[in-house]
């Protein structure tokens, strides 16, 4: 069902221009959709013959015109509630704003708002004083390292990028990407380094330079993101599973229950009001950096290692906030 809404979605914007006495011809209409004017034919034969639309071409003014005035192309079958669904999605194409991929989905989406009815669309005007959301901190990408990389990504070549990892030099590499992935304001493409000779992550923002290379490669059968993923705590993993205890008190623990914070997640209440979290998890550096954010509010329980490695930062803390 889904490979036929791309050209329904067509053939409501040839009916929005005709509508609209435009006289559209299949060269316009095929610059204002940026597809062939084949297609637009294809399209038009379709209107006419399928759909029994009551279209005719016009000499005089060089386009098609609908000979009845009130006909309408019946539009998508659209409840208020998809409406909605659709306006909130706009607003949040805000997170993406300032990354190149921001102006292809602006452009698709306002595709989609010129295809709904008049009537439809009038309606969701009403609602552009509802939500407001406000974009995650992003990373700066270069233009062209973000295109090259998703262009390889797409059709599986190889990239050589000039990777600037905190505190070294530059270091170049050939990664073939497997996946990408979008988090907490950057870009990341995960895939195999011929220099490590391991599946690695890279942060698009760390890309000085990329150049696509001419080698395709295969995606492995045996990689799967998801399980790959599935004990991460953040944007890093590793190989070994730890299972975390996390005590937090009163004053903290009913904002640790509004969430999930991981599919392992466990939640005990203790009798005091306060919580203990535990989770399973593959890497600790952002697990770490989290439970630091909640201050005194959280004291790690387990693992012993954890514990010792928050124990130094906390000495390290205090000695920088020192007062001598």
């Amino acid at each position: 069902m889904a490979k036929y809404k791309p050209q329904h979605t067509r053939l409501l914007f040839i009916d929005k221009h005709i509508r609209e006495k435009r006289f559209p011809n299949c060269a316009m209409l095929a610059e204002g959709w940026e597809v062939s004017v084949r297609t637009i034919q294809r399209d038009l034969d379709y209107m006419r013959y399928e759909l029994d639309t009551p279209i005719e071409y016009s000499a005089k003014h060089r386009g098609y015109f609908y000979t009845e005035e009130q006909y309408q192309l019946p539009a998508i079958n659209i409840r208020e509630s998809d409406l909605f669904a659709i306006y909130l999605a706009d607003k949040l194409l805000a997170q993406y704003e300032g990354t190149p991929i921001y102006e292809s989905l602006q452009s698709v989406f306002r595709k989609i708002e010129d295809c709904l009815p008049d009537k439809v669309t009038a309606r969701s005007g009403n609602d552009q004083g509802l939500f407001t959301v406000f974009p995650p901190f992003s990373t700066v990408i270069l233009p062209e390292v973000f295109e090259t990389v998703l262009d390889c990504l797409r059709t599986s070549t190889r990239v050589e990028i000039e990777y600037q990892s905190p505190g070294a030099p530059p270091k170049r590499r050939q990664v073939d990407s497997y996946h990408g992935v979008r988090f907490e304001g950057d870009w990341y493409v995960v895939g195999f380094c011929h220099l490590r000779r391991t599946i690695r992550t890279f942060s698009l923002a760390r890309m000085v330079r990329v150049k696509k290379l001419p080698e395709r490669f295969t995606l492995p059968r045996d990689f799967d993101f998801r399980q790959l993923a599935a004990s991460q705590f953040g944007i890093h993993w590793g190989t070994d599973e730890v299972e975390v205890k996390i005590h937090f008190a009163p004053s903290a623990a009913a904002y640790v229950r509004e969430r999930v914070w991981h599919p392992s997640q466990t939640m005990a209440v203790q009798p005091d009001g306060s919580l203990i979290l535990s989770l399973t998890v593959n890497h600790l550096l952002e697990l770490k950096r989290w439970i630091l954010s909640w201050g005194e509010a959280a004291r790690v329980l387990e693992p012993p290692t954890l514990v010792e490695d928050l124990q130094r930062t906390a000495q390290g803390l205090a000695a920088r906030y020192s007062v001598s």
